[in-house]
């Protein structure tokens, strides 16, 4: 505990008042089972300061970086903060969390890097600071489930930062600095996004720094742990694995899953990019029956609800690296955010051209053609006047036209008092709040930096991280990296989403690098048949079930809602309002482990 650290340093400087800081941080896993945790520790005993480093930063300053090398990572962060003071982060690469207590100035201050891959929750009194890694973790003398949180969940699958589950307990979002000074707390951003695209961008230049960063990050993740490569079959992660067995010089480790459920198994692409990179591959086919062990482990797992499906096929893949010796898994996720790869960068460009057109042609033409009566049974018509409805509505609201509690309806999900006691709108006020932030011109690039806190930073890299940690091997992004996420902002815009085609300069930058087929096929995943499934196998559906009819005596959704889920939605519409009964069961079994008797009160 780091608590006992802090005990220490206060007996070492009892002329300096030190700050009531409590915290602990979980132990991350690798293979082999538990480890220490990775960090590195500076005490200065004159000062009484102490100084944890997470991670692995890498720090840009010449200084900097030789006092990291020679004394560790934690004491590279000190020189770095006496340099630049809560600046100094915006300075350093890489993935980490660091912590700095300084008694004498009674201060506390807290970085996370620019995904938040290394978490850090806190709560704060007037007299003290708690903090730890996970928010279900952080010392505080109670901790209380917030209906809002809920809300947000539902909202969007998972409960993005600076929100956690508990009240009072914030987690630090994204490229954000943390200082606590006498009981004052203030949480800013050292790093926000700003895409300045280069005029006269050359080509075959771009491409030849891209292929090199790729390479040099891919080198950077590896180091000298015994890695393999998540391998899915499409762009990102046949890129990762394809580079993995040219730097090692030999087959790289890559692992696959696939299902035996029609429109879900991309296993046939994964195979070709393994035979055509001579990867040493691993398949393995997930069965309704590995998501009845599967998902409560999954579900408990985490610090607090995330209801990404795909999180089981991945955490069933790292677990089977694990059992091969491998402690490290490199990942393909970031190529879609970084360059354009999303179905969505088109669909809202489609979209924008609404907003693009003489104001005369919207108000005579276009906006009378969507109140013509009768409009929604004339085919061609009912499609125009559905994409002047969709056009109308403003950026980012309309990425979530098709939002789930948008479609069904919330008063058709929620009991009337929960509703009443909540805010509906804040989590489209936090997307707006994120948006407006944003520096760029093009719509493309505005929708990357969106994507790059929603989708990156609170659903698919703790998917990925957490289940990695379940499985005790650790995990990297090698698309991600700061050089490479620096260099995607210089790109010019239409070269990521081309008219509409996605991820146009990644794929011509790979054309001689990856198989044609890999080239041309559509987006895909380890996404999970869950819906198809749960109404096929009756042990699932009955698990599913339970924990449907348990949250609702909670009084959070209505339980007639429950009820059509599970008689009339779910198998007239396994695939749609499949996803709904799995976030819901997330929500209520990760409950049962830490909040059993919770009930929404009013």
């Amino acid at each position: 505990m780091l608590a006992r650290l802090l005990g220490a340093i206060a007996s070492t400087a009892a002329s300096a008042p030190v700050p009531a800081v409590s915290g602990s941080l979980s132990k991350r896993t690798v293979a082999g089972g538990y480890v220490a945790f990775d960090a590195a520790l500076d005490v200065h005993e004159q000062t009484g300061s102490i100084c944890i480093a997470c991670g692995t930063p890498r720090f840009q300053g010449r200084e900097h970086a030789a006092i990291a090398r020679e004394q560790g990572a934690a004491a590279g962060w000190r020189a770095a903060f006496a340099a630049a003071g809560d600046r100094a982060p915006a300075h350093v690469h890489g993935r980490y969390s660091v912590i700095l207590v300084e008694s004498a100035a009674r201060t506390v201050t807290m970085a996370t890097d620019r995904f938040a891959t290394w978490s850090l929750c806190v709560a704060a009194r007037a007299d003290a600071l708690f903090f730890a890694e996970r928010a279900d973790q952080v010392p505080v003398p109670r901790r209380e489930i917030s209906p809002q949180a809920i809300f947000d969940y539902l909202f969007f699958h998972v409960i993005p930062a600076p929100a956690t589950i508990f009240a009072g307990i914030r987690r630090l979002p994204p490229a954000s600095v943390l200082t606590w000074r006498d009981g004052a707390m203030e949480c800013r951003s050292y790093w926000t996004p700003k895409f300045a695209a280069k005029t006269r961008a050359d080509l075959v230049a771009s491409e030849r720094e891209f292929l090199a960063l790729v390479e040099r990050s891919v080198v950077l993740e590896a180091g000298e742990n015994r890695v393999g490569a998540y391998l899915s079959g499409g762009t990102d992660s046949s890129t990762v694995a394809g580079m993995l067995c040219k730097v090692q010089g030999g087959p790289a480790k890559t692992y696959s899953m696939g299902f035996e459920a029609a429109g879900y198994d991309e296993m046939h692409y994964a195979r070709i990019a393994a035979r055509h990179f001579g990867a040493e591959h691993h398949e393995y086919y997930v069965t309704p029956q590995d998501l009845l062990g599967g998902v409560p482990k999954i579900a408990i797992h985490y610090d607090q609800p995330f209801g990404n499906s795909s999180a089981l096929p991945s955490w069933i893949c790292a677990q089977r690296a694990a059992e091969d010796g491998v402690e490290k898994m490199l990942a393909g996720d970031g190529g879609d955010e970084l360059f354009g790869g999303n179905v969505r960068y088109a669909t809202q460009k489609v979209f924008g051209w609404y907003g693009d057109s003489p104001a005369l042609v919207r108000s005579l033409l276009l906006d009378p053609l969507a109140k013509v009566p009768g409009v929604a049974r004339i085919p061609l018509l009912s499609k125009a006047a559905s994409y002047v409805r969709q056009a109308r509505v403003p950026m980012p609201d309309r990425l979530q036209s098709y939002n789930l509690l948008q479609r069904i309806g919330e008063q058709e999900i929620f009991e009337p008092g929960f509703l009443a006691g909540i805010d509906r709108a804040g989590p489209r006020k936090l997307e707006r709040e994120v948006w407006e932030g944003i520096e760029a011109r093009s719509l493309v690039d505005r929708m990357l930096a969106l994507d790059w806190r929603f989708t990156l930073s609170d659903n698919d890299l703790p998917k990925v991280i957490g289940t990695a940690q379940l499985a005790n091997v650790d995990v990297g992004f090698p698309l991600m990296s700061d050089e490479l996420l620096d260099f995607s902002m210089t790109l010019p815009p239409e070269w990521k989403v081309k008219g509409l085609k996605l991820r146009w300069f990644f794929k011509h930058a790979l054309r001689d690098f990856l198989p044609r087929a890999i080239i041309d096929k559509k987006k895909h995943g380890f996404g999970l048949p869950f819906g198809v499934w749960a109404w096929q196998h009756p042990a699932l559906m009955s698990q599913a079930q339970s924990a449907l009819r348990d949250f609702a005596k909670r009084a959070v959704v209505r339980s007639d809602f429950t009820e059509r889920l599970i008689d009339v939605y779910m198998p007239a519409h396994p695939r749609f309002y499949g996803e709904m009964a799995w976030i819901l069961m997330m929500l209520e079994l990760w409950l049962q482990q830490h909040a059993p008797d919770w009930r929404f009160a009013g």
